[in-house]
């Protein structure tokens, strides 16, 4: 897969970058690498429908379009395994205890520093398109929505980081990251469940029947969570069938 060659459009303001990336390329097909980052987002949309919160100026929001047609739809997990990686990748490079939350919240410990919602457009057998949008708390020091579990970069170290270096080391990772699709996707796969957060040993977690303990077993290639509880009955779900108790 060819690295992306990203072009950055900034704004200061908008309701979703997912959004409007969007709505631009509906408008004008954009090519592979365009990238929409905000000064402020109003409306920033997270997964399971939740809002995502930013005080403006202080963390990266932006979204960037893919054109992934090598993937079939089946694989798209693969995509959301990439994303995800390229994030951890870079903050692993400024503190430790950095996981991947499944299918693809960027956790710090107990607490959650970034979120991807992704979005894919069908065409025929392959994916036409694929808008990533990522929100990666950075400098702001206090969260005041009901979010239950938040943490920025600059609370855990006390440090203050540049934007735009740290969104450059993201592009720059995601390029490396897509690139191992030409080698297919064991090695993602691979790398994926090495940051899984809780891979170890055995948490509580709440699906329809109510709250269990269970180990992790395995991620699916098809993004399915395959848990084994403690009478090692094997329960697999797919995303928003299980949610992880936090304490």
């Amino acid at each position: 897969m060819e690295k992306p060659e990203w072009n950055i459009i900034k704004l200061d303001e908008v309701a979703s970058t997912n959004t409007y990336l969007n709505e631009l390329d509906n408008q004008s097909e954009q090519p592979e690498g365009c990238v929409v980052v905000t000064h402020t987002q109003s409306a920033g949309r997270g997964q399971r429908g939740n809002s995502w919160e930013a005080a403006p100026g202080q963390n990266l929001t932006f979204s960037y379009l893919l054109r992934p047609q090598g993937v079939a739809p089946q694989e798209q997990f693969v995509l959301s395994q990439i994303v995800a990686l390229a994030v951890v990748d870079v903050l692993s490079r400024y503190i430790d205890n950095v996981t991947v939350k499944w299918p693809n919240d960027i956790y710090y410990c107990d607490k959650k520093i970034a979120g991807i919602l992704i979005e894919h457009n069908l065409t025929g057998m392959t994916i036409s398109r694929t808008i990533v949008g990522i929100g990666l708390n950075i400098n702001q020091k206090e969260f005041v929505s009901n979010a239950p579990n938040p943490v920025s970069l600059a609370q855990i170290t006390g440090g203050e980081y540049d934007l735009d270096a740290v969104l450059g080391e993201i592009l720059s990772a995601t390029s490396q990251r897509y690139a191992m699709l030409d080698g297919g996707v064991q090695a993602l796969q691979h790398d994926y469940a090495s940051v899984l957060y809780r891979r170890e040993g055995y948490h509580r977690y709440s699906d329809s029947a109510g709250v269990f303990e269970a180990a992790i077993k395995e991620v699916k290639p098809d993004g399915h969570l395959v848990l084994s509880d403690r009478e090692g009955k094997e329960r697999c779900y797919a995303f928003k069938e299980v949610a992880f108790v936090i304490a």
